[in-house]
């Protein structure tokens, strides 16, 4: 009996020293290796828009700053809807449908009256002046923004593509200039058919694509 009641005491004391052993730690890595790891990792480039051939349009907004001149830095300023700025010294300023190139010239040259050599650096905070609107049946309908002119076929793309309840021969272009409104037909099926190709043509800021 007292065998028994050793052997049990023996086993108890034998599992709780197992219960009781440490937990093994794994040791980090060594700094070398992780900054290798780093090292090796593919550099991922992410394509920006390229903006020097982007044409400017009311509802854009700006940044201009004329080097050194107190109280012409960092100007926030919005095209208004008639295509012009308000600049300091200069007054209105056409900028719609310039480049920004264009338009910093244009602003150089005319600070150059009351500036000795003004250095001036025009900088496109938004484009939201460049959009479309895409309505009627389509996947995604309201408001198209794009760094640069789209196409019928591009802004439709960008909007989901057509519903299968779209009628494909009825689709058009509605313009507004002033006073006036251009409406310019548009058949999806001709057009992705090869046929009349004429009819894919760049939209202009506002314009507005229905599908019906």
């Amino acid at each position: 009996m007292k065998q028994i009641i050793t052997l049990l005491s023996f086993c108890l004391l034998c599992s709780n020293a197992a219960f009781a052993a440490p937990e093994t730690q794994i040791p980090p890595p060594p700094i070398e290796s992780v900054n290798a790891a780093i090292g090796s990792a593919p550099n991922v480039i992410i394509e920006q828009t390229n903006y020097a051939s982007y044409l400017l349009s009311p509802g854009d907004a700006l940044e201009v700053t004329v080097w050194k001149e107190e109280g012409l830095q960092q100007l926030q300023i919005l095209i208004s809807p008639d295509g012009t700025i308000i600049f300091p010294l200069i007054g209105t300023v056409g900028a719609a449908g310039k480049t920004i190139t264009e338009l910093k010239d244009n602003l150089t040259t005319r600070l150059s009256d009351y500036i000795s050599d003004p250095s001036v650096a025009v900088k496109l905070l938004n484009n939201q002046g460049n959009s479309v609107f895409v309505i009627g049946k389509v996947n995604k309908p309201g408001q198209v923004f794009s760094g640069r002119r789209l196409d019928v076929l591009q802004a439709l793309s960008l909007a989901g593509g057509l519903t299968i309840f779209a009628k494909e021969g009825s689709i058009s272009i509605i313009r507004r200039s002033g006073d006036q409104v251009k409406v310019f037909p548009f058949d999806y099926s001709d057009v992705i058919d090869g046929e009349d190709l004429e009819q894919n043509i760049l939209l202009e800021p506002g314009d507005t694509v229905t599908v019906p």
